[in-house]
């Protein structure tokens, strides 16, 4: 059976589906001897062959799913230029795995990760309106004005965001603990919604990916999901 050669490669476990597409473009991906630049190619596993900087590249059928309450101090990256720690070095998986979407330096919590590029493609499109929900812990006690511009959606300055649901749960002295709940993924975007309105985070945790909840897991620590996880995110 042909498949693009984009999914080809993502199903192999080099990169989210998106990312391949890059590497395509980027001349890094031969088929059959000949170098791809271009989107579009179809490929078969059976007949051909499929090289990924001068390596060949065999299609996997089994996929991996992990969930990782990452600590602050990590890059969400399979690697790192500056040398710096990453993801990678909390999970000791031989198969190459990838994380889904993107958690900060001084962000924590609820990160998956996997090698199923179709997965990563539909969790991280903003089509699909997955919740993500966080605990933000924010300097000063933000107006309900002002929350009400962040809950209908508005332009914060560097992009426009969607709704979203936010929720006080304590006021602390001249902090605010609240509960966020996003369906985009923007660049380090609940930072820049509570930075729009005067009140910056001071420390911030993803605590769900929709259903999926980080729960007791200890942080730095990571699990692999269950088929009813596994399930319940390839119908979302």
């Amino acid at each position: 059976m042909e498949v693009r050669l984009q999914k080809y490669l993502a199903d192999a476990g080099i990169a989210s589906r998106r990312k391949c597409e890059n590497l395509i473009l980027e001349g890094k991906v031969s088929v059959n001897g000949r170098q791809v630049k271009e989107l579009g190619i179809k490929v078969n596993a059976d007949k051909d062959t499929v090289k990924y900087n001068g390596k060949i590249v065999k299609n996997k059928k089994s996929f991996i799913y992990i969930m990782l309450n990452k600590p602050t101090g990590y890059i969400t990256s399979v690697s790192d230029e500056k040398a710096r720690k990453t993801v990678m070095d909390l999970v000791d998986i031989k198969t190459r795995i990838y994380p889904i979407g993107r958690l900060d330096y001084n962000t924590s919590g609820l990160l998956l990760l996997t090698n199923d590029g179709d997965l990563t493609y539909r969790l991280t499109h903003p089509k699909h309106e997955v919740d993500k929900k966080y605990i933000a812990v924010v300097k000063g006690v933000p107006s309900e004005d002002n929350l009400n511009k962040l809950r209908k959606g508005t332009d914060i300055g560097e992009y426009k965001i969607s709704t979203s649901k936010i929720r006080i749960l304590e006021k602390i002295k001249d902090k605010t603990k609240l509960q966020v709940i996003i369906h985009e993924g923007k660049n380090r975007q609940v930072r820049k919604m509570f930075e729009y309105i005067g009140c910056p985070v001071l420390k911030l945790k993803r605590v769900a990916v929709g259903k999926l909840q980080i729960e007791d897991l200890p942080q730095g620590r990571y699990r692999h999901l269950n088929n009813d996880e596994i399930n319940y995110l390839k119908n979302l």
